[in-house]
């Protein structure tokens, strides 16, 4: 398949631009004649070269959240406006400065070009498209209102995305706080500590327990310098490998839920997600076990998790969505069952999971601005702590050698 850039005119005399992927440039003047125009003008990309920067570029670079917000925002828009899908993939593929985004939407446009329905597109790009972006387009295709749909997964996106920002935002301040405290402690360590001992041992003095743990963690620390460094990137990437196998995400999950004042943050934030998705997916008209399968991919944590993938099971067998949610009050608040009941009892899911989704999207942003005066109090506590131990560590053999004088 070779890229071609042309310029056709209609019928009717407008003159437009388009990116095209085709075998040869017979499929493209068939494909420009199938839209009722003509070729103006063509030429072969050959940019794509294997030694190009570009070349790698469009193969491996990131695609933000946000640009696929402004993919479907746009699209959406598009096509409310008149625009065919390909021209609209064909316009958007020129505006985009992204060379990954290009290229994606490039083999979508070609793909659409072929016949084929934009959800299969899009579906062969499942690291890019989630199994709800893909659900959602299909159904907006299936219901004859696309651009709806892609409407809704452009709120969707960007209120998830909005939501992730504050939630990391809220963890900025006491992150950065810790690894200050740790980098002091290793300058203390490899830097304070060494001329002490130096001085303690010349003094003949006999050192408490406390103050030779921190002595022997100086002293190799400063002799090993190289393989305490190691040491420190093993324990980190053994930990990173952990924390992705299906037991260590679990017991991060359970750390995080049952941590103080982060624990109530956690059971929000999910509730939130499970009530957008929800509410996006029902909305669109994707069926009711459909949207929690989806939903149960979109939701993280494994606890949530086990009871979405319950309340599919429980639809699956007559009962209501809701009735897993309200058994489950110690990880969903009561108040989600409740708002769930009433959806399913008046007919009116959708709303009332927007609804849900919306309290608890404000009582996160709400919980995060407050977090770094919640969190302050606690950090304090624990930076006092550790500097209080070092002190009085190093500080109790200072007084005997002055006794000894």
């Amino acid at each position: 398949m070779s890229r071609f850039t042309y310029t056709a005119q209609k019928t009717g005399g407008e003159i437009y631009k388009g990116i095209v992927e085709a075998v040869d440039r017979f499929e493209l003047y068939n494909v420009v004649r199938s839209e009722g125009a003509h070729i103006i003008a063509v030429e072969e990309d050959r940019s794509q070269n294997f030694w190009r920067l570009s070349f790698w570029e469009a193969r491996i670079g990131f695609i933000s959240e946000y640009e696929k917000i402004l993919f479907a925002r746009n699209l959406g828009a598009m096509l409310s406006a008149g625009l065919a899908l390909a021209r609209a993939l064909s316009v958007l593929e020129r505006q985009s400065r992204n060379p990954r985004v290009s290229s994606i939407l490039s083999q979508i446009e070609s793909g659409v070009r072929h016949g084929e329905a934009l959800h299969i597109a899009l579906g062969k790009f499942p690291g890019i498209f989630s199994k709800l972006f893909v659900s959602m387009v299909r159904a907006g295709e299936e219901g004859g209102s696309l651009p709806d749909s892609l409407s809704v997964i452009s709120e969707q996106t960007e209120r998830m995305y909005i939501l992730k920002k504050k939630v990391r935002g809220a963890l900025v301040y006491p992150s950065v706080v810790i690894l200050a405290m740790i980098g002091i402690g290793i300058l203390m360590m490899t830097n304070v500590v060494p001329s002490l001992a130096h001085t303690f041992a010349e003094m003949n003095v006999d050192l408490p327990v406390s103050t030779r743990v921190i002595v022997a963690i100086s002293n190799f620390l400063v002799e090993y310098a190289a393989f305490a460094l190691l040491l420190a990137i093993g324990i980190g990437a053994a930990a990173w490998a952990a924390a992705r196998t299906n037991r260590g995400k679990r017991v991060g999950d359970y750390i995080f839920l049952h941590t103080p004042i982060i624990g109530s943050l956690v059971q929000e934030v999910n509730s939130a997600r499970t009530a957008r998705t929800l509410s996006s997916l029902l909305a669109s008209g994707v069926d009711v076990l459909t949207s929690l399968d989806i939903t149960g991919e979109v939701v993280q944590n494994a606890y949530f998790r086990e009871v979405i993938v319950s309340a599919g099971k429980a639809v699956r067998q007559g009962e209501t969505m809701s009735s897993m949610f309200i058994k489950r009050e110690d990880l969903y608040p009561a108040f989600v069952g409740e708002m769930m009941a009433v959806g399913e009892e008046t007919g009116q899911s959708a709303e009332m999971l927007r609804r849900l989704a919306a309290f608890y999207e404000d009582e996160v942003d709400r919980k995060t601005k407050d977090m770094s005066t919640i969190i302050e109090p606690f950090l304090m506590i624990i930076i006092g702590s550790g500097v209080g131990f070092f002190a009085l560590a190093m500080i109790t053999p200072i007084y005997q050698m002055t006794e000894n004088i």
